[in-house]
C-alpha cells in the first residue's frame, strides 16, 4: 500500500488537533513538565528519565497500566558483555552484536542509531536492575523459543543459523526477567514500583482524546477524559480484566467487555486538559486491536491473532498524526509461527500447499512468520512422521515446557493433525498437493542420508529422515483455528534518533512532542526477534524522557 493511502486512512480516523485558547486562564485544569500518554515499557523508562531530572512528570493510563510489556514473556534483548552474560561464562562484544542485528534489522533505523544501541545495551540492562528488575544467568543449553523455569538466558533470535552465524559470532541475548511461567509482569512491575518512588504521578483510566496546540504548532498538552466515581472505575477494571483474561479463548465476549470500557469513559468521565511546560511523550503502543486499521493497512495479517493489550488500537499513531506527525512502517507486522518446543518438530517440514519447503524449520518463529505470510500466502503445514510424533509427546511431559506451551502443542497433535499411512494420504487429508509433497520429502531425505546438502541450511544435526508411518500433517497456517497465530503490529510514527522528537513528512521536528516504543517506528521496525521491541521501548523511552526534560518549554 502506497504511504498516500495509508495516510489517508490515518487522517480519515485522527482525532481534532485542539487550539490553545491563549490568555484564557481557565483554559488549563492543571499543568505539569512533563506528560506521558500511555504507562507501558516504553511510557514508564521516559516518565523515570524525565522524573530523574527533578520534574512534574504525569502519566495517563487509559487502564491499569502495563501494556503489552506486562503480558509479554518479559524478554529484554541485550549483549556486548551484559553482567549476566559474563556470569554465564558468555563471550560478546557490541560490534558482534550489531552485526548481527544489522541483518535482522535492516534500514528500519540507521547504522548509527543501531551502534548506539548495541553500544549502550549493558547499561540498559543495568539500568533496568537498578529500578528492581532481576536477571537470572543461567544459560539454556537447547534453542527453544521461550525458556522453562530452569533457564533465563537464551538465544532468543537467530544468531545460531546461516546466514546470520556467518555474519557474526553467535551469543545467547534474550535476557529473561527472573520469575515463574511469563516474566512480563517480573519486568513492569519494579518499573512501577520505581515510577512511584519517583514521584511520578500515575493516572490511570484515563483516556487521551486529543493533543493541544498553540498557534505557532507547537504541542502544550493533552485532552483526556478521566473515569469519575470509584463504582465506575471499579466496573471499568473489572471488565478490562475479563477482556484480557478471554481474549484469546472468548474474543467476542472480551469485545464486548471492551466496548462497555468505552461506553463508561464517554458517559461518566470529566473532560480535563493538562498543560505540558516541555513536552508530551506518546507511549500508548501500537494498532494490532483496531481491526478495521489492520485491515486497511495490512491486510494480509487480518487473520491472525492480536497480540497485545485493548489499548493497542493506535491511538497513539492517530495523536501524533493529528498534529502532522509522519508514520512509518504501519503496513510491517510480525506474525509468530514458533513450532518449537517441541524440539521435535524442528526435525519435520515445512511446506505450503503446493508441497514447496520454504524455510529452515528451526528458524526464529516471526522469520517463519513473516515468510509464511508475505511469500506464501500465509500457508504453513507442517509435516511429522511417526518417530517424531513420538519424541514430540515425550518433550512435552509437566516440566518440560511451560504450560502456555504445552497445551498449544498437544492440541495440536491430536485435534489439529491429518494422518496418512503414506505422506501423499496425508497431504490428501489437509489440502496440500501430494506430488508436490513427495518430491520435496524426497528431496529433504536425500540431505538426510548424506547425498547432498540442505539448500535451506538447516543444522545437520537436526536433519534426520522423515520415513517413518504413520505421517501427519498439522495446519499451522496464519488462518489455522486451531493453532492461532499471534500478529502485533511494528510501525508507528516517525522520530528523529537523535531526541525521539515526532517528526513531519518534511523531517521537522513538531515542537514539545516526543514518542517511543510501538508507538513509533524504531529498532524492531523491519521484523521482530524476542526481546528487541521490549529493549527498543526502554531505549527510545529513556531518549525520549531525557531529551524532553531538556526542552525549552512553554511558559506555565
Amino acid at each position: 500500500m502506497s504511504n498516500d493511502s495509508i495516510d489517508g486512512i490515518l487522517d480519515a480516523r485522527a482525532p481534532e488537533l485542539r487550539a490553545e485558547a491563549q490568555g484564557d486562564a481557565a483554559f488549563w485544569d492543571e499543568t505539569r513538565d512533563v506528560v506521558v500518554v500511555g504507562l507501558g515499557a516504553a511510557g514508564a523508562a521516559a516518565a523515570l528519565e524525565a522524573a530523574g531530572q527533578e520534574l512534574e512528570v504525569t502519566v495517563l493510563e487509559r487502564f491499569s497500566g502495563g501494556g503489552a510489556t506486562a503480558l509479554s514473556g518479559g524478554i529484554v534483548y541485550a549483549g556486548g558483555g551484559t553482567r549476566i552474560q559474563r556470569e554465564a561464562g558468555v563471550e560478546d562484544d557490541p560490534g558482534q552484536m550489531l552485526e548481527y542485528l544489522k541483518l535482522e534489522v535492516g534500514d528500519a533505523v540507521s547504522e548509527a542509531t543501531l551502534r548506539d544501541f548495541c553500544d549502550t545495551s549493558a547499561d540498559t540492562l543495568a539500568w533496568l536492575e537498578k529500578h528492581g528488575v532481576s536477571f537470572d544467568s543461567r544459560l539454556c543449553p537447547y534453542k527453544t523459543s521461550y525458556p522453562n523455569n530452569n533457564y533465563y538466558l537464551y538465544y532468543s533470535g537467530n544468531e545460531s543459523f546461516r546466514p546470520y552465524a556467518d555474519a557474526a559470532r553467535p551469543a545467547p541475548r534474550g535476557h529473561r526477567a527472573a520469575g515463574k511461567s511469563l516474566g512480563g509482569a517480573s519486568l513492569f512491575e519494579p518499573l512501577r514500583n520505581s515510577l512511584s518512588k519517583s514521584g511520578v504521578e500515575l493516572r490511570y483510566r484515563c483516556r487521551a482524546e486529543g493533543l493541544i496546540a498553540g498557534a505557532d504548532g507547537r504541542v502544550t498538552g493533552v485532552e483526556y477524559l478521566e473515569v469519575q466515581g470509584q463504582a465506575y472505575r471499579r466496573l471499568h477494571g473489572f471488565l478490562e480484566n475479563v477482556a484480557r483474561s478471554l481474549r484469546y479463548y472468548l474474543p467476542a465476549i472480551s469485545k464486548r467487555c471492551i466496548a462497555r470500557c468505552r461506553e463508561i469513559e464517554s458517559s461518566h468521565s470529566r473532560l480535563h486538559r493538562i498543560k505540558a511546560r516541555r513536552a508530551v511523550i506518546l507511549a500508548a503502543g501500537g494498532f494490532i486491536y483496531n481491526r478495521a486499521m489492520v485491515e486497511e493497512i495490512a491486510p494480509a495479517y487480518r487473520p491472525g491473532m492480536p497480540l497485545g493489550t485493548p489499548g493497542d488500537d493506535g491511538s497513539g499513531i492517530l495523536l501524533g498524526r493529528s498534529a502532522g506527525a509522519a508514520t512509518g512502517a504501519l503496513e510491517r507486522i510480525s506474525a509468530w509461527r514458533f513450532i518449537n518446543p517441541p524440539a521435535a518438530w524442528t526435525e519435520g517440514i515445512i511446506v505450503d500447499r503446493s508441497g514447496h519447503r520454504y524455510i529452515n524449520e528451526m528458524m526464529y518463529g516471526a522469520t517463519i512468520g513473516r515468510r509464511m505470510v508475505e511469500e506464501h500466502r500465509g500457508e504453513c503445514f507442517l509435516l511429522i512422521d511417526a518417530r517424531i510424533r513420538r519424541e514430540s509427546l515425550r518433550q512435552l511431559k509437566p516440566g518440560e515446557v511451560q504450560w502456555f506451551q504445552q497445551a498449544p502443542a498437544l492440541i495440536n497433535l491430536f485435534a489439529n493433525s491429518k494422518r496418512g499411512d503414506t505422506p501423499e494420504q496425508a497431504a490428501q487429508a489437509a489440502g496440500v498437493d501430494p506430488q508436490g509433497l513427495r518430491d520435496t520429502l524426497r528431496a529433504y531425505n536425500d540431505c538426510a542420508h548424506g547425498s547432498r546438502e540442505d539448500p535451506l541450511h538447516k543444522p545437520t544435526a537436526a536433519i534426520r529422515p522423515i520415513e517413518e508411518g504413520p505421517f501427519y500433517i498439522i495446519d499451522a497456517s496464519l488462518n489455522s483455528a486451531r493453532w492461532l497465530c499471534p500478529t502485533l503490529t511494528l510501525g508507528g510514527l516517525k522520530v528523529c534518533e537523535n531526541s525521539g522528537a515526532v517528526l513531519r513528512e518534511d523531517g521537522s521536528a513538531i515542537a514539545g512532542l516526543y514518542a517511543a516504543g510501538r508507538n513509533a517506528v524504531g529498532i524492531c521496525s523491519n521484523g521482530y526477534l524476542s526481546g528487541l521491541s521490549i529493549a527498543d521501548c526502554i531505549y527510545a523511552g529513556r531518549r525520549a524522557g531525557r531529551n524532553a526534560a531538556a526542552t525549552h518549554g512553554s511558559e506555565p
